[in-house]
């Protein structure tokens, strides 16, 4: 079988499955089969290394990605895929802790708090310490918090190494933050990776159990790693060394939410004796695009040499549009969908828009609704941040912890039950007074002379309600506690006596809740698919030995459930099977692939962004960003740009992307003039230059009917050109185009606009 497993593979990735034991660092470009590596080193581990499933670990980002590596390890290793364990990293400490986390004084029924959640208990903190939410915005003051914790710095580091007043206020939201988190029962998304590191450094046994546990352990994505992943991953792989880390430095798009680049272009330092592999053969795009992606990633200094290559054809060369104005630039974009899939016979599925910034989108939209063109955008208001659906989960969070004070409060009064502000007020302060969650404060009002007597009887009503679904937990499914919420708190109830739209909306969605726990039940039915944490590395397949930690879960656990949910990520709740045009940022197009890509925006100060002119390291980070949307494409790729572009309240004119000048120009053709002759039968020879000097290929020319075209002006202008005009004034060249034999030319004047010229008849000189 060990042989079975390297046949297919080209010579690089035999050389990958083949390496069983040491370090190894595969740098895998774009397109170049990682997965299918991944997965044939874990099957080839198990046949022919005879690594026992259960002590291998793989890694990745996604469960999306998680699912798909456990999905093809079961076809190539049968059986034996049921025991390998694939996880994210945060699900993987999500159920270390489950296991372990009473060590540290937590409980296991912890819940883990969405960002939502986050953001309130960071406002209450503020307003609590009379930190003004204007000068210290919440969501900078959650993303300060969170930085500190993927450094491993906790509140007390902070405070020490706070060296202005804005860190010393941060320090003190972070303390009460954590103090809120910690009697809650709680813990936030970066605290998973945090108290897990905590747990291994504090606790020398635990981590003892799980270096013996796992023995080969494999990264995905490495350069995503931040460095909390980073410290967990070294102090797990610390004894065996067999440690294969898959990424590509290339790809590194993620600084901002705390990814280190030095973690993988470093590997070599902290392992000399690694094996390095080299995947440069692609096997997604045309060759075209590979250039183009190649000459943009060169000009990046920080970085391991590769070059991506493919067998397959050179392919059309790229798209570059130059367009008026943002309107322009989407209409353009809708026109190249509806004749692609007429002349290429596409479908609407096979094109996708990426776009630097979510703001973007907003002109695209409105062109493709006016046009009746289906799309769908990746990263919008997601189904688990819908109102009625967090208000569940509140429900299931507290049934399943009932010290979590921030779904307690949330659900105290949903739906309306008479516990009004002043009411929780009272409770807050009678919980915050003996440091108890607010639960307890509950209970005390409830029986609190102070407390007129209808708030007193409507907390002992919601007490009363909390009493009765309590004792469903582990007694029923998680569906089955859904519907019991919906009946015995009214909730159903009072959305149908609404009888609104909205309110028909917020129903339907809770069906689809309903849908997804009985999907959940499903999956979970059979029991446990992974190995306990606990069992040892030799146990037999067919006796995994030890208990059934807490992670292992079935179709009644309500604390696997929430789990699942609160670490979905954006991509793992995208549905892309419909056949609609996707558009997304660039970000969120990491990992996906598209026949056609159209990127919009390619002008300074759009892409890359205004603040990385000046800052080295951030302007390598967009060129990758450049290179992981050049790199989505699979057959076209259209790059567009706007000489105008109203965003953000203000309409500015840019150059185009040094991005695209980085792109020789024999890679590019003119989406302008191709577009205009193919709709009036002629086109030109001649060299199109846009701003920015960049130089391109235009169609060559073909013979029709008509008048020869006037070679007046033709050498005179070109865009990007200073001009001065006998009204107007001086100006800018966006485009020179000849139409019906004649010349014309469109031109930008600072406060009058963009205006269109016949150039042979308009007063126009050029600007030296």
């Amino acid at each position: 079988m060990g042989a079975d497993l390297l046949c297919g593979l080209n010579p690089p990735q035999r050389e990958a499955v083949a390496c069983t034991n040491g370090p190894l660092l595969i740098l895998a470009g774009a397109g170049s089969g990682k997965t299918r590596v991944l997965t044939h080193r874990v099957a080839y581990l198990i046949a022919h290394a005879e690594v026992p499933p259960f002590g291998i670990l793989a890694m990745t980002f996604t469960n999306k990605a998680a699912a798909e590596m456990k999905s093809r390890v079961a076809t190539l290793a049968g059986s034996a895929a049921r025991w390998v364990w694939v996880s994210t990293f945060h699900s993987l400490c999500a159920r270390i802790l489950r296991e372990d986390i009473e060590a540290l004084g937590y409980k296991r029924s912890f819940t883990i708090l969405d960002e939502s959640d986050q953001t309130t208990v960071v406002k209450r903190c503020m307003k609590e310490l009379n930190v003004s939410g204007d000068m210290f915005k919440p969501p900078s003051v959650l993303a300060a918090i969170g930085s500190a914790k993927n450094e491993l710095t906790d509140v007390d580091d902070f405070r020490e190494n706070a060296r202005d007043v804005r860190q010393r206020t941060i320090a003190q939201v972070y303390e009460a933050y954590q103090r809120t988190l910690v009697t809650g029962n709680a813990l936030d998304f970066d605290d998973l990776i945090m108290v897990a590191v905590r747990l291994f450094r504090e606790r020398p046994e635990v981590l003892e159990k799980y270096r013996n546990r796992f023995t080969h352990i494999m990264v995905d994505e490495y350069q995503d790693t931040n460095h909390a992943q980073y410290m967990l991953v070294k102090l797990l792989a610390a004894r065996t060394r067999n440690l294969c880390v898959v990424g590509d430095d290339d790809q590194s798009i993620y600084e901002w939410r705390g990814a280190d680049i030095r973690n993988i272009l470093e590997f070599e330092r902290d392992y000399p004796e690694a094996r390095v592999v080299k995947l440069e053969q692609n096997y997604r795009s045309t060759q075209t695009i590979l250039d183009a992606a190649n000459h943009v990633i060169a000009n990046n200094r920080d970085r391991k040499s590769k070059s991506l290559w493919t067998a397959r054809e050179s392919g059309a060369k790229i798209a570059l549009y130059n367009a008026d104005t943002e309107k322009d630039e989407a209409r353009f974009i809708a026109d190249e969908l509806d004749r692609l899939i007429v002349a290429e016979k596409r479908c609407y599925g096979d094109f996708a828009v990426l776009y630097r910034m979510n703001a973007q989108s907003r002109a695209i939209e409105e062109v493709l609704v006016s046009r009746g063109i289906p799309y769908r955008i990746v990263g919008g208001l997601k189904f688990y941040e819908r109102r009625e659906i967090k208000d569940m989960l509140a429900y299931l969070r507290v049934i399943e912890n009932p010290e979590d004070s921030v779904s307690l409060e949330r659900i105290i009064n949903v739906p309306r039950r008479g516990i009004g502000d002043s009411t929780l007020a009272a409770a807050r302060s009678l919980a915050q007074e003996k440091g108890l969650p607010l639960l307890a404060g509950v209970q005390m009002a409830a029986e609190s002379v102070e407390l007129a007597a209808r708030a007193r009887n409507a907390l002992a009503d919601f007490l009363a309600t909390m009493g009765r679904l309590q004792p469903l937990r582990g007694e029923r499914t998680v569906s089955q506690i859904v519907r019991a919420v919906l009946d015995e708190t009214g909730y159903l109830t009072d959305l149908e006596r609404e009888q609104t739209i909205e309110a028909e909306g917020r129903i339907e969605n809770l069906k689809e809740f309903i849908t997804v726990t009985q999907e959940f039940e499903s999956r979970h039915s059979e029991g446990p698919l992974d190995a306990p944490l606990d069992a040892p590395s030799d146990t037999p397949l067919d006796v995994p030995g030890g208990r059934l930690q807490v992670g292992a879960s079935g179709p009644n656990d309500l604390a696997a459930f929430l789990e699942e949910v609160s670490l979905l990520t954006d991509l793992d709740r995208a549905d892309l099977s419909a056949d609609q045009v996707t558009l997304m940022t660039m970000h969120s197009a990491k990992g996906l692939e598209f026949p056609v890509v159209f990127i919009a925006g390619m002008e300074e100060n759009v892409f890359p962004l205004a603040r990385s002119a000046y800052d080295p390291a951030a302007l390598e980070e967009e060129r990758r960003l450049c290179y992981v949307g050049i790199t989505r494409a699979k057959d076209r790729l259209y790059l567009v740009h706007a000489f105008t572009r109203a965003i953000f309240g203000s309409s500015t004119a840019n150059p185009v992307s040094r991005f695209v000048e980085e792109i020789p120009g024999h890679l590019l053709v003119d989406a302008f003039a191709e577009r205009y002759a193919a709709r009036h039968g002629w086109r030109d020879e001649t060299r199109v230059t846009v701003p920015g000097q960049v130089k391109m290929e235009a169609p060559a020319r073909v013979k029709t009917v008509g008048t020869e075209p006037s070679k007046q002006g033709a050498s005179e202008f070109a865009a990007g050109d200073k001009v001065r005009h006998a009204k107007f004034g001086e100006g800018t060249v966006v485009s020179v185009n000849q139409r019906a034999g004649e010349w014309f030319a469109s031109i930008a004047f600072p406060g009058g606009g963009i205006k269109q010229f016949l150039l042979s008849l308009a007063p126009i000189e050029k600007v030296h």
